[in-house]
């Protein structure tokens, strides 16, 4: 069982910025791929972005690449998700979430989630 804190979020203008924290209760270098979800009422849920806990490896949905970025810190066992250039559409529940990976990606939908954090964009 991986117990997942989500934590950041808030509101910001559009073109700001935001960092979503995600403190996982195994090492953040565990064979499992760590990432971050999306929904709004609206939307289905989206897949924004997630790492791979061995190597490091990372990958984006097209909507938010380039402009976010996932990092791990070891000293605090933390990943983060900064998101840059922030547009009103980005605006959504985000989730972190791990579960199994294979090939580099997800093998299925994640297994563990997070309790959420909201993420407000206005202009």
């Amino acid at each position: 069982q991986v117990q997942l804190v989500d934590s950041g979020g808030g509101s910001v203008q559009t073109g700001g910025s935001l960092s979503l924290a995600c403190k996982p209760s195994v090492d953040i270098d565990s064979p499992y791929c760590f990432g971050w979800f999306r929904q709004t009422p609206t939307k289905q849920r989206e897949a924004v972005g997630f790492i791979y806990g061995r190597t490091s490896r990372t990958n984006f949905a097209d909507s938010v690449r380039g402009r976010f970025a996932i990092s791990q810190d070891r000293s605090n066992n933390t990943l983060y998700l900064q998101m840059n250039s922030l547009k009103s559409e980005d605006s959504a529940m985000y989730y972190c979430a791990a579960g199994d990976c294979y090939g580099g990606t997800w093998l299925g939908s994640p297994n563990y989630w997070g309790q959420g954090t909201q993420v407000t964009v206005s202009s």
